[in-house]
């Protein structure tokens, strides 16, 4: 990053606020605009100044364009303490930064309730949903092959759905508690698991972003078909890593990175899959030491199966900036 055109373009105060919001998550030019109560070419206009600079990144996923704050380096971290300090000191600033965190909040908001929504319509015909996913049975499968060469221990499944891979996990598992936010596919998997021992199988609602788990409660934790809806996959496998006991295991199976756009609009995915390196690195930064992921191909969409071990003394993560959004 050149130090020059990174300070011209930051001379703005609505890039300021940019800079600001990017640094709390990805958010399209759209969204950026209901935030700062601008037009979308006007805040394109900015956006583009913030990318030259090397400020701010882009990412494409099918139709849709996300931005996010670009990768840290001295002067991004240097910037995000600026900002803090001026919104302590400058009350003008404040009252802009309290209002577009309102903003950011409702946006937040908006993108769970719309989530909500889809599952609360769709629980009861969730396995059948799924199959657009990819290829079921041998995903299955393979994921039984990946955890099979040590115990599950006491697993957490984490977005259960119907319940269906809790069930097929069930006779390898000393424990499992299946977790969901939605309590309509609580229900379903109720249903379904009800001729389960119940002393090795419990059902409990919750959010991936705030498990209601001490940390290291578990040998094996699992997210089947569910990181591609977190509108921050990073925090949701930080949240992982804590309750995962040292020398754990973490098994991710989900989309391979696809454009299938129309999964975004009709079923409300946030993210259209991922990539090997992408899934490593969030990995990595949350805790656990990667192996090599394992691809189920089917007709359009590609499952892959990212598994990993929890590090028993990680890494430091880097660290977190003083944002206040």
């Amino acid at each position: 990053m050149q130090i020059e055109p990174a300070f011209r373009a930051l001379a703005d105060a609505s890039r300021l606020r940019v800079m600001r919001l990017v640094a709390q998550m990805e958010l399209s030019v759209g969204e950026i605009a209901q935030v700062l109560g601008q037009s979308q070419p006007r805040v394109s206009q900015h956006v583009t100044k913030l990318v030259d600079a090397g400020l701010v990144e882009r990412r494409k996923e099918g139709n849709s364009v996300f931005l996010r704050e670009a990768a840290p380096c001295p002067l991004g971290d240097a910037l995000a303490r600026l900002l803090a300090i001026a919104e302590r000191e400058d009350a003008a600033f404040a009252a802009q930064s309290a209002t577009d965190r309102a903003r950011l909040a409702a946006i937040r908001q908006a993108r769970e309730d719309e989530a909500d929504r889809y599952f609360a319509h769709h629980a009861d015909e969730w396995d059948t949903l799924r199959e657009i996913h990819g290829p079921e049975k041998p995903s299955e499968e393979a994921l039984l092959a990946v955890l099979a060469d040590q115990p599950l221990g006491r697993l957490l499944d984490i977005g259960t759905g119907t319940g269906r891979i809790t069930e097929l996990l069930a006779p390898h598992a000393e424990h499992i508690v299946a977790l969901d936010k939605s309590l309509d596919m609580l229900r379903v998997a109720r249903a379904r698991l009800q001729a389960l021992v119940p002393d090795r199988v419990e059902l409990q609602q919750g959010d991936f972003t705030d498990l209601p788990f001490p940390a290291a409660s578990f040998d094996t934790v699992l997210l089947h078909q569910v990181l591609h809806f977190a509108q921050d996959p990073a925090l949701a496998l930080r949240e992982a890593a804590r309750v995962t006991r040292p020398g754990g295991r973490i098994a991710v199976v989900d989309l391979a990175r696809h454009e299938l756009d129309d999964l975004r609009i009709r079923h409300a995915h946030a993210r259209l899959g991922f990539a090997d390196a992408g899934m490593a690195k969030l990995l990595t930064e949350a805790g656990f030491a990667p192996a090599t992921p394992v691809s189920v191909p089917g007709r359009e969409l590609t499952v892959k199966i990212w598994s990993a071990t929890r590090l028993a003394h990680p890494s430091p993560a880097p660290t977190q900036r003083e944002v206040a959004l």
